[in-house]
């Protein structure tokens, strides 16, 4: 498992509703919810922002396609919208794009490009098999806990937090390898590397300690 970024997206709420900073690897933005929703639409909602990802993919990779081809189409539009209906019980979100191009286009480009704007990677996804899962983090102070340690770091784990996400493993496969005895091996990498990918845990199953010199396990 790797992710598509090396650092998440996040996200954060405060008291004012429902005005959220999103922060990303370049800046920030802030989203909002519609004044008929309680908020001031000071940015994007969630349903905008999902349909603004499948806009830029969809535009994105038209560009990249139309470049490669070095076809003169100096502009595309996009509109992106979406509904939603119950079909026997379950809902059902239908999302419609509907792509303008210039009158110079022939059909024979039109065909294709609507062939490659249907393949993006934000279509892909929508229509794929998607799981979400959720974490959250805890402080808990456990009654289990172990300790795995060397003269430099030490690494707590509590079992009775673990959801085995799998970030640890897949994140730093010489440390931590659910196959091994013990699984975790604080030797297999520097005790930053090993700092930076604790702190990536979601549920507070994992903690460390970095020791000072002389300090003993």
């Amino acid at each position: 498992m790797e992710y598509l970024f090396d650092q998440p997206v996040h996200g954060a709420i405060g008291t004012e509703k429902y005005k959220i900073t999103i922060a990303w690897r370049n800046g920030s933005f802030i989203c909002d919810e519609p004044e008929k929703s309680g908020g001031k639409d000071l940015g994007p909602d969630p349903y905008t922002l999902l349909l603004s990802s499948l806009a830029a993919c969809t535009l994105a990779t038209l560009r990249m396609y139309i470049d490669r081809k070095h076809w003169d189409i100096p502009d595309v539009a996009v509109n992106v919208n979406m509904y939603q209906t119950i079909v026997n019980g379950d809902l059902e979100t239908t999302i419609d794009r509907d792509i303008k191009f210039p009158d110079t286009v022939s059909e024979e480009q039109r065909t294709r490009l609507t062939e490659i704007a249907s393949n993006c990677p934000v279509s892909k996804i929508l229509q794929g098999d998607i799981k979400v899962r959720t974490f959250s983090h805890s402080n808990a102070d456990m009654e289990k806990k172990v300790k795995y340690a060397n003269d430099e770091v030490a690494v707590i784990w509590k079992p009775e937090l673990c959801k085995h996400s799998g970030r640890c493993v897949s994140g730093l496969p010489k440390v931590f390898d659910v196959n091994a005895k013990p699984w975790i091996n604080v030797d297999g990498a520097t005790s930053q590397k090993i700092a930076e990918q604790v702190n990536k845990c979601p549920t507070g199953a994992l903690s460390y300690e970095l020791k000072k010199p002389g300090e003993q396990a």
